[in-house]
């Protein structure tokens, strides 16, 4: 995984970390609130399963690929024991990822689905969305389809997390950082998400 992916979720993957916002979700998972029972009897008996140990803590991490992935996917991976704050839960979900096929998700396809990101910037070369409520999406290097999606709790941006600034316009890699407004000139407006519920995918 990428290295802004693992500065990111660090928070979340080593300490827990629990917003009181809703995570964000795709295929019926959702970190903090999905069990491991309810993956399995989603998606069926892994491609492979294994344990860890986190922080004295059991990890059990399910990969769904081949011909267990879910339709459209490369590979799932679920990664399940979450330190809330009232305590370890060996049967939640913390995090999971998706490597989509090509096409399965373009960028217009994200954002008709989770709206417009927190921040943009890049990644190892790859126009990358952080969204707040627990999402990094890492596209390919033309920025036109996604490549790579952590869903983790919500958690706020990091600070200088990105190169970059407010996502950019579809299809567009995003924006390099506008400069400072000079002393006592008005600050532009800062983007808004849609109103009302945001269609998922």
């Amino acid at each position: 995984m990428r290295k802004i992916v693992l500065t990111m979720l660090a928070g979340v993957v080593a300490l827990g970390l629990a917003g009181t916002a809703q995570a964000s979700e795709w295929g019926g998972i959702t970190p903090g609130v999905t069990t491991l029972e309810q993956v399995r009897e989603r998606y069926g008996a892994p491609a492979k399963e294994s344990k860890t140990k986190l922080e004295n803590y059991d990890i059990t991490t399910l990969t769904y690929e081949g011909s267990r992935a879910p339709a459209g996917m490369i590979r799932l991976v679920v990664e399940v024991g979450w330190l809330a704050k009232d305590g370890f839960k060996p049967n939640v979900v913390r995090v999971f990822r998706l490597e989509p096929r090509p096409l399965i998700f373009p960028i217009q396809a994200i954002m008709d689905g989770w709206g417009i990101p927190s921040a943009a910037g890049e990644s190892g070369g790859r126009p990358t969305f952080f969204y707040e409520e627990g999402l990094v999406v890492i596209f390919d290097p033309q920025g036109v389809n996604a490549e790579n999606m952590s869903f983790t709790l919500p958690q706020a941006i990091p600070p200088s997390a990105f190169k970059g600034g407010p996502a950019g316009q579809p299809g567009q890699p995003p924006a390099a950082a506008a400069p400072k407004p000079a002393p006592g000139a008005p600050s532009a407006p800062t983007p808004q998400p849609p109103s009302g519920t945001r269609p998922r995918p």
